[in-house]
Parts: C-alpha cells; structure tokens; sequence
C-alpha cells in the first residue's frame, strides 16, 4: 500500500476511535512521525493531505526540513539536549518533550533571538520506567510554578506529552493514558492555563486507546511509512 492509501486507513482509525469516544475526529490532530525516513517519503506524505511531522533529532532535522515544503508543521518529540536547544526554534513550531526549567529558558532565549514563538508540551513519565525521559506526575505541579515564575513569552505552554506503557494489555494503556488527563485537567485548573489543553499520546501500537482517553494528537509512525529507513552513508552526508 502507498503513503497515501495508509493515512486514508490511519484517518478511518481515528475517526472510528473518536466515535466510540463520543469525539469527532476532526479534534485530533495526526503527526506523522517522520525520523528516518528519506525526504522524498515526506513530500509523498503531504501531497495526500498530511500538514504535521515529527522528527526526534535536530541533527536529523537540519538536514531534512529545509528541503521539505515550507508549509509544514514540524514537531519535535525525541529528548532535547540543552545544547542543542538553540537550533530548535528556526526548524520547529512545536517541542513536545519540553521537561526541565533549564531548557525552557534556553529555547526561550533561542526563540526571542530569532523573532519565534515555540509551542511547547511537557513531557511526563506516566509510568515511571527509568528508560523514558520526562518529568514525574509528583514533580510536575513544581516544574510548572517554575515555568510559570520564569516568564518566558516565547513558550507557550500547551499540554502534555506521555509515552505510553509497552505492553499489550489494552486496559493498562488506557489508565496511563487517563492519568495523563487527570493531570493535565488539574494543572489547567489550578494554574488558570487556558491553553493548556493539548494531549499528545498514542503511537503506532496503541492511539486508538489514547484517542478513547482524551488524546488530541497522535504521533503514527511505521502504520504510514511502513519500516523504519536508516540512511546510507551517502544519504547522511547529502
């Protein structure tokens, strides 16, 4: 099957998923995961309609989206470095794996110096594995008095960001994904953040369970692209 024929099955899912839900599915916005795969799987992606990608590496990044039609979204949702932060606002219009305050000031500062406006998730560590990056539900209430106190006007700070369980107990993606909303509803309440309604989680394996819990963006990978492309040498140093 083409690129186009996986996000018009990808888009039935979701739509189906929001139904069950009691949501319409235009409320959940799909991005493509785009990380290893070569430009030319990119352009075939947004000819058939897809507007947002998401890329995990800068370095990666650099290469690719300057050669891709500027009216892209692009979503960077792989841990960011501190160093590396001041590359993300000429490339990125959405950091979703923002986690500590020493990096929201370095993307603010980045973002001030090129006239950017970044928007930006918070990633949590639902489920508490030590392989995942993100702050902890406990620690979340303190990271986000911190932001706030900082007064960063070039952040907007938009939502949440989790990675779900692995496993394949449907009943266990749902309640991390439930917690996710749980504590995005209560930061929104406690924090007076009107615009803090943004839930990204779900992937490949599991968004159908996070759209049913309140999902508003989906990262999809492997289901549009099919395997992953590692680049050759040559294609690395094009």
């Amino acid at each position: 099957m083409t690129i186009a024929d996986n996000l018009v099955r990808v888009r039935e899912t979701i739509d189906a998923a929001a139904r069950a839900a009691g949501r319409h599915g235009r409320d959940i916005r799909l991005v493509a995961v785009s990380k290893t795969q070569p430009v030319a799987a990119i352009r075939e992606a947004l000819a058939a309609g897809q507007h947002a990608f998401g890329e995990n590496q800068v370095q990666e990044a650099t290469r690719k989206i300057p050669e891709v039609a500027a009216d892209a979204e692009w979503h960077l949702i792989g841990h960011l470095q501190t160093n590396k932060a001041k590359f993300v606002p000429a490339l990125f219009h959405w950091v979703q794996t923002l986690d500590r305050l020493e990096l929201a000031e370095k993307l603010s500062a980045a973002a001030e110096r090129q006239g950017h406006e970044l928007q930006t998730l918070i990633q949590v560590n639902v489920t508490g594995d030590p392989r995942k990056h993100g702050v902890s539900p406990d620690a979340l209430p303190r990271l986000l008095e911190s932001l706030l106190a900082a007064r960063l006007p070039r952040l907007r700070l938009r939502g949440l960001m989790t990675i779900g369980p692995h496993t394949d107990e449907a009943a266990a993606r749902r309640r991390s994904f439930a917690e996710l909303r749980v504590l995005a509803d209560r930061c929104r309440r406690e924090f007076g953040l009107g615009d803090f309604t943004e839930l990204s989680m779900g992937m490949s394996d599991d968004y159908p369970d996070a759209i049913r819990e309140g999902a508003t963006l989906v990262r999809l990978g492997s289901v549009i692209f099919g395997a992953r492309h590692y680049p050759t040498p040559d294609e690395r140093r094009a």
